[in-house]
């Protein structure tokens, strides 16, 4: 065992982080997605 796995800095579940970093990517694309669904629906009026 290295030096590194022996003073850890974080402690805390690497599926914790990965699931916040997927929900906020896919509610900025979402909300990128939305924005122009709606840009293009009051365009074609």
């Amino acid at each position: 065992m290295n030096e590194f796995e022996k003073d850890v800095q974080s402690r805390r579940n690497d599926f914790l982080d990965s699931a916040v970093g997927f929900v906020v990517a896919f509610g900025f694309f979402a909300t990128i997605f939305i924005i122009a669904q709606v840009i293009e629906f009051f365009g074609t009026r």
